[in-house]
């Protein structure tokens, strides 16, 4: 399995931002999958996960309300559309696959991952 996240880039503060994060093989859909960050001299940390059909999301308190996760299983794709943005929300993302079809907010959950794609906001 290989994940490869895209999308990211340079925004300023109160812009949007979509990662996308295709997968390789049959069984995409299948599988939970996560989002997840990472910032400079910080902890990675969960940002939002969706479960194998799409029917059940979950987000970090932090992110609630500004960031969407959503997956097209035709595409093996899930996708995280982020409104809002903060200059605190600069950081490395990345997306995961979880062990199973439903989705877990703590990595150790998560099998697969993806390189990353660097999300910069400046203020």
């Amino acid at each position: 399995v290989q994940l490869q996240a895209s999308g990211g880039g340079l925004v300023q503060a109160g812009g949007s931002l979509r990662l996308s994060c295709a997968a390789s093989g049959r069984t995409f859909s299948s599988y939970g999958m996560g989002w997840f960050r990472q910032a400079p001299g910080k902890e990675r940390e969960f940002v939002a996960a969706i479960n194998w059909s799409g029917g059940s999301t979950d987000y970090a308190d932090g992110v609630k309300g500004r960031f969407t996760i959503s997956r097209d299983n035709a595409k093996n794709t899930v996708y995280l559309q982020m409104n809002s943005l903060k200059p605190e929300d600069t950081a490395v993302y990345s997306c995961a696959r979880a062990r199973g079809g439903i989705y877990y907010v703590t990595s150790l959950e998560y099998d697969y991952w993806g390189q990353g794609t660097l999300v910069t906001v400046s203020s």
